[in-house]
């Protein structure tokens, strides 16, 4: 690669914050230069109500992030994830006529040919992941250049989601003055800041928590098994205590972060707390078991999902490098406590790696998504400037 330099710009506007990180690729290396943060209100239930409110917050996130580097930015990655999101397997078939040996874009039309697939009103192709090749009936093939055949077959997985929903995020940036390099699916965005390419070969997971929103990527030999939106997220344990422990929704968010735990046994479960009531009623306590007695039963039913999809995927059993929780949802503690009690495999936070001199005040599983964004901006640049040396094999490296 060349020596010159690029800006690596990732934006994660989610539905309870919007996080962007500016990072410099300097040859081989990715330095951090800034990042900024506004509250997202343009959102209800993991959906864009208000496209200008959003365009202002990534326009206020991106401007904290370009005073904080010095820099000007004209372009980001941006990340998108949600219930509209889905993920599915297709399979493709290339017939060669007369056995020869494969090329690169043997291989790129084979994937091709296994992303013609029919979608629904109001569906786009996201992301089209390759997982192997079965060459001449033989499977497990991950890049079979070279090898001679007649047959040559794709297995990958299509990832779809709402194009209105894509479309208000995209015209939003547009409206902040910013253009979209690629928008690329959130948790496969985290994963390249939480796992290393050597993990992710061994089989792993990630779980992005999110508050209106849980998002899953499932690897199986550094290939995504499947990408999944679960139905349980952040916002569904604060609703709980709400409802269960009657008090308002941010009285109910409060005692989730104080006193909260997703498991009992790890903290001071016989303990009493005080439980905020309107001012016609005197103060009272609740023993604090009855609050993680709630979260806890939501924090399994999170995992059982995962569990389910970790079943369709056929990987029950593959994660040696277990499960990493990303987002917001893993402040709580006690998550990675009932992911492996649910699960049976270890289970770690996600924190950023792989940028130089990233701060510590943001090494945070909230932050993994937008590093994730921006090293994969940079990523891009990789691509495009071994395009520009070497155009015969850039139908491989897509």
């Amino acid at each position: 690669m060349s020596n010159q330099t690029y800006l690596a710009v990732g934006v994660d506007a989610g539905s309870w914050r919007t996080r962007c990180v500016i990072s410099l690729l300097e040859g081989k290396h990715l330095r951090y230069l800034g990042h900024g943060e506004a509250v997202s209100t343009g959102w209800q239930k993991g959906r864009i109500t208000d496209q200008s409110v959003l365009s202002m917050q990534i326009q206020q996130a991106v401007r904290q992030a370009e005073r904080m580097a010095g820099v000007s930015v004209e372009a980001v990655v941006l990340g998108v994830g949600g219930g509209t999101v889905h993920g599915g397997n297709s399979h493709g078939i290339y017939e060669f006529g007369k056995p020869r040996e494969v090329e690169p874009e043997d291989l790129t039309y084979a994937m091709e040919l296994a992303s013609r697939v029919r979608l629904e009103y109001d569906r786009m192709v996201l992301q089209i992941m390759p997982q192997d090749f079965i060459v001449d009936g033989r499977a497990g093939y991950r890049k079979p250049k070279r090898m001679t055949c007649s047959r040559l077959e794709a297995n990958v997985h299509i990832v779809t989601t709402s194009v209105q929903e894509h479309q208000c995020l995209v015209e939003a940036v547009h409206d902040a003055h910013l253009a979209v390099e690629e928008t690329v699916l959130e948790p496969m965005a985290a994963s390249y800041a939480a796992i290393l390419p050597e993990d992710r070969s061994r089989g792993a997971a990630l779980v992005d928590i999110g508050l209106h929103s849980t998002d899953l990527v499932i690897y199986d030999g550094d290939a995504v098994a499947l990408a999944a939106t679960l139905p349980v997220a952040g916002d569904h344990f604060t609703r709980d205590i709400a409802w269960l422990l009657k008090v308002s929704y941010d009285d109910a968010e409060r005692l989730k972060q104080e006193y909260g735990c997703a498991l009992l046994g790890l903290t001071g479960d016989t303990s009493f707390i005080e439980v905020p009531s309107p001012e016609s009623r005197g103060p009272r306590e609740v023993r604090r078991r009855e609050l993680i007695e709630i979260l806890e039963a939501r924090a399994e039913e999170l995992f059982e999902y995962v569990r389910t999809e970790l079943a369709k995927a056929s990987m029950e059993q593959g994660l040696l490098e277990g499960v990493v929780l990303s987002g917001g949802g893993t402040n709580l503690t006690g998550m990675c406590d009932m992911a492996e009690r649910v699960l049976n495999c270890p289970a770690r936070i996600g924190l950023p790696v792989g940028i130089d001199g990233w701060p510590i005040e943001i090494d945070s599983a909230g932050w993994t998504t937008a590093a994730g964004l921006s090293m994969y901006s940079a990523r891009l640049k990789t691509r495009r400037d071994f395009k520009r040396r070497a155009p015969g094999l850039v139908g491989m490296l897509r």
